[in-house]
């Protein structure tokens, strides 16, 4: 468990440290140096590829963390992963033919309403298959346990590269279109970095032969790449529906208030790296008992964390948006301030029923997964189009808020029916007792400083009454044990201190 609790530290160091460059990309640099225009081509080209993504590696990534425990012989853990590497390809050549031969067509369809889009469509396919694969050979690390490496790459680099191709254009080493190509070989090259880290961890033996279980795997991995879909279409559907419906700086503004709200995913992508292989060995070990305690502790920590980020975001919404106002001198930015709200409470109702997506995916009962998804993305989609004609981009906020909510509550209360668990407790509702009173009055307090000031002041007390309290309620023995090795380490200093 100690490697667990370690790895998740250094994977949520990593997280936290890539959105404070990605907030530096996207709050200062897009805008100024990139303008809203091209920024908005970015986002809509990235969301497109994202869309693409899950149907190119069909599920894999998630068949290899299922079966790879599940596996009785090493020769069937390495026709598993060059299984995983191999049928990819089936879709990816055919569709890279159909989109050279029709790249026209195809290119004039997504840029009907921004124009500026055609020139660079070719992206949306390249970024698609690099990810693609870079997400298969991640979960090879994964099963080993080993995560960091794979969450840095997947986390931190891709905004450090733009942080630097962001510098390169200001100081006209690129133009846009290099800015594009630059991009697109910066993904290309972690794919290769995140392949050799993979292989250097376990190196499968190619065996001409299908796996053993390979009816299993196929059936497990056409509803997982439907579930995959829907959930991808979930995540990226608002900024590639909004590239039809609205102007390009809309979608910028979007993505801008999408950034701020998604600190709050910051714990929950960090722990679900590790414990995602964690629940499907409880599952394939029938250890009901393990299972319970990941899913109630998942959901505890996750919500306490989740909660201060929570209470900081919305409580300091308005100074931030000032100090975006002062850095980029728009305006516009601050539309935006109901999607901050929306699409946070999505986050933070994510983290309250904790891993309870994991059990449904690696449990015997993933053909409902497909349903669920599909059934969600749909759902976003209809909305979408009644919510934004009616009341602009924030539309696409609260249907995607409308939407995660209810279907989080019918799988939460699928795990119930099938394995008789919950991740809630008395301690759950403690944190949203926790977290509405100290929400409400701060939300009100507005202090007359500069936005930077009124932040450290408002955001600084906060957190003290936040972990004050949770400590003293003890709402979460990890976190407690932590704090109190940090309380520890710091009177050892005053100690030392005092003695000099």
């Amino acid at each position: 468990m100690s490697n667990v609790v370690k790895q998740s530290f250094l994977n949520v160091l990593s997280v936290i440290g890539a959105f404070a460059i990605g907030a530096l990309n996207t709050v200062v640099l897009y805008p100024r140096i990139i303008g809203v225009q091209f920024y908005g081509i970015v986002i809509i080209l990235l969301a497109q590829s994202n869309i693409l993504q899950p149907i190119f590696s069909f599920g894999l990534q998630h068949t290899v963390i299922k079966y790879f425990s599940a596996a009785s012989s090493t020769k069937e853990k390495d026709k598993l992963l060059l299984f995983s590497v191999l049928l990819p390809l089936c879709i990816i050549v055919p569709s890279a033919l159909f989109f050279s031969f029709y790249y026209t067509e195809i290119s004039t369809y997504l840029s009907s309403k921004n124009p500026g889009l055609a020139a660079y469509i070719y992206l949306i396919f390249v970024i698609a298959v690099t990810t693609s694969y870079f997400e298969i050979f991640y979960s090879w690390s994964r099963v080993q346990k080993r995560t960091v490496v794979g969450n840095f790459m997947k986390e931190v680099y891709q905004r450090v590269l733009i942080f630097v191709l962001l510098v390169a254009y200001f100081m006209q080493w690129l133009d846009f279109s290099g800015f594009i190509n630059a991009l697109i070989v910066g993904y290309v090259l972690r794919l290769l970095i995140m392949m050799g880290y993979s292989l250097w961890l376990y190196t499968p033996k190619i065996h001409f032969e299908f796996p053993t279980n390979t009816s299993s795997l196929l059936s497990y991995t056409l509803l997982i790449f439907l579930s995959a879909f829907g959930a991808s279409v979930i995540i990226d559907i608002d900024a590639s529906m909004l590239g039809k419906l609205v102007e390009e700086q809309y979608v910028a503004y979007y993505k801008v208030a999408i950034f701020i709200a998604a600190i709050i995913d910051a714990p929950g992508r960090a722990l679900f790296q590790i414990v995602s292989p964690m629940v499907a060995e409880a599952l394939n070990k029938n250890d009901r008992l393990g299972l319970k305690q990941l899913l109630r502790k998942s959901s505890t920590n996750l919500l306490l964390v989740s909660g201060l980020f929570f209470v900081l975001i919305n409580s300091n919404i308005h100074d931030l948006y000032a100090l975006i106002y002062q850095l980029n001198a728009k305006e516009g930015f601050v539309l935006a301030i109901p999607v901050v709200f929306y699409i946070s409470s999505t986050k933070l109702i994510s983290a309250l029923i904790g891993c309870t997506n994991n059990i449904i995916t690696n449990s015997k009962y993933y053909y409902v997964v497909p349903f669920l998804s599909i059934g969600s993305a749909a759902a976003v989609i209809g909305l979408n189009l009644v919510f934004i004609s009616e009341i602009g981009f924030v539309g696409a906020a609260l249907s995607t808020f409308l939407v995660i909510t209810v279907f989080n509550l019918i799988k939460v209360a699928f795990v119930w029916w099938a394995y008789k668990i919950v991740p809630w407790g008395k301690d759950s509702l403690v944190i949203l007792m926790l977290i509405t009173v100290l929400l409400v009055p701060f939300y009100f307090w507005q202090l007359p400083f500069e936005p930077l000031v009124n932040m450290v002041i408002k955001g600084g007390l906060t957190s003290l009454l936040y972990l004050f309290f949770s400590y003293q309620f003890k709402l979460s023995d990890n976190i407690n044990a932590l704090m109190d090795k940090g309380i520890k380490k710091l009177e050892s200093v005053v100690r030392n201190t005092d003695s000099n």
